[in-house]
């Protein structure tokens, strides 16, 4: 009995040890809230562009061809170079040519002779003829004669221009100021048997075309503005007219802006397009033939005092679009909204929120509706856009 009056005596000391030191321990500090980044809607104007892909071509891309045949005798310019309006790029051995050159001469020199002995003849026979010392069929025929020597030497003459003309052909010059390709063919073949053949292209690099197709319904919208640009001059473009931005295949904007100039004469019935044509300078002939870039081009008198947000704050799921909204208090609301157009990393709302309410830009996915942030200005948001600020993203 002693025994277990002691034991439970140090149980029952144990037990409320443990009481009160359980009772002595502090509760758990509470969780902070989630820290959030923010930005406040803010209504401005925004640029609204829409973006096309071109394909980049020399104003001029002229194709050198052989017209006559024979060997190609030279190349005279390097592949690749910059050549002038006349400067001499290939040579066709002359050798026949001149040789059929100096033939149409002699043809042509036996041609004047005898039309100058028909001449003399027809105007001895004429007095004749009056005194009745020769027929008039003798005097009728010399003077056939004549037109027919007159006919011989018009001929003779063509055959000679026909000959030099070919001869010319030898010498192949560049019609324009450009960029000569590389030689298709080289020294020692044989050229334009059959067709002619080509040779080279000289494109002209400044300023370079840009063409990109466009919808129908896009040009009916701006038919009346198109028909103002097509009557004026292509190459004389004013500081007003250089709107559009070129974004190359690296993704940079190309240094200099381009403007409009024409529009096709249909549309095509496969793709229901109209090709537009533009001009870009290129002095440092930077752009190539053949290569694409996307044109920009702002859309004129749209996005004016819209509500704007960063597009990081818009969420999107089979359609529909959210943004978590701040509350006063730092309480989070998920408010369905309707979004516009975006330009600048810009997104515009058009209905669900207004100008001044803040809307979370970056952790919106760690939070819930009611649930209370801890909300810090986003850093890479600038306080307020530019309202003219250039676009990086098309419309």
């Amino acid at each position: 009995m002693a025994r277990t009056g002691v034991n439970l005596w140090v149980v029952a000391a144990g037990l409320g040890g443990f009481l009160v030191a359980a009772g002595c321990k502090k509760p758990p500090p509470p969780i902070p809230p989630t820290t959030v980044l923010v930005a406040p809607a803010v209504e401005q104007d925004l640029s609204i562009t829409a973006e096309y892909v071109g394909t980049i071509e020399g104003y001029v891309n002229a194709e050198i061809r052989a017209r006559v045949r024979g060997f190609l005798k030279s190349q005279d310019y390097s592949d690749g170079a910059f050549v002038k309006t006349g400067q001499l790029l290939f040579t066709i051995d002359p050798s026949e040519f001149q040789t059929a050159v100096a033939q149409a001469k002699g043809a042509l020199a036996r041609a004047q002779a005898a039309y100058g002995q028909a001449k003399v003849t027809a105007e001895r026979y004429k007095p004749l003829a009056a005194k009745q010392a020769v027929s008039q069929q003798e005097l009728d025929d010399a003077v056939a004669a004549q037109r027919a020597a007159a006919a011989t030497v018009d001929s003779a003459k063509a055959a000679l221009d026909e000959a030099q003309l070919s001869l010319g052909y030898t010498r192949i010059t560049s019609p324009v100021d450009g960029v000569a390709g590389t030689a298709l063919v080289r020294v020692g073949n044989l050229v334009g048997q059959g067709e002619p053949t080509l040779l080279t292209t000289v494109s002209q690099l400044d300023p370079m075309r840009v063409t990109f197709p466009i919808s129908e319904a896009t040009y009916f919208r701006v038919a009346e503005r198109a028909a103002q640009i097509i009557k004026l001059d292509p190459l004389d473009a004013g500081t007003e007219r250089r709107i559009l931005d070129l974004i190359l295949a690296d993704g940079t904007v190309y240094r200099h802006k381009g403007w409009f100039v024409a529009l096709n004469r249909e549309v095509e019935k496969g793709t229901g397009t109209i090709q537009v044509q533009t001009l870009f300078p290129n002095a440092e002939r930077i752009l190539r033939p053949g290569a694409y870039g996307r044109v920009r081009v702002p859309r004129q008198n749209e996005g004016k005092g819209m509500v704007v947000i960063p597009e990081t704050a818009v969420k999107e799921l089979q359609g529909s679009f959210t943004v978590a909204v701040l509350t006063p208090e730092d309480t989070v609301q998920i408010r369905s909204v309707e979004v516009g157009p975006r330009a600048a990393k810009l997104w515009a709302i058009t209905k669900g929120l207004k100008a001044g309410e803040r809307v979370i830009t970056e952790g919106a996915q760690k939070v819930s509706e009611g649930q209370k942030v801890n909300p810090q200005p986003d850093p890479a948001v600038a306080p307020k856009t530019a309202a003219g600020a250039p676009p990086d993203a098309g419309g």
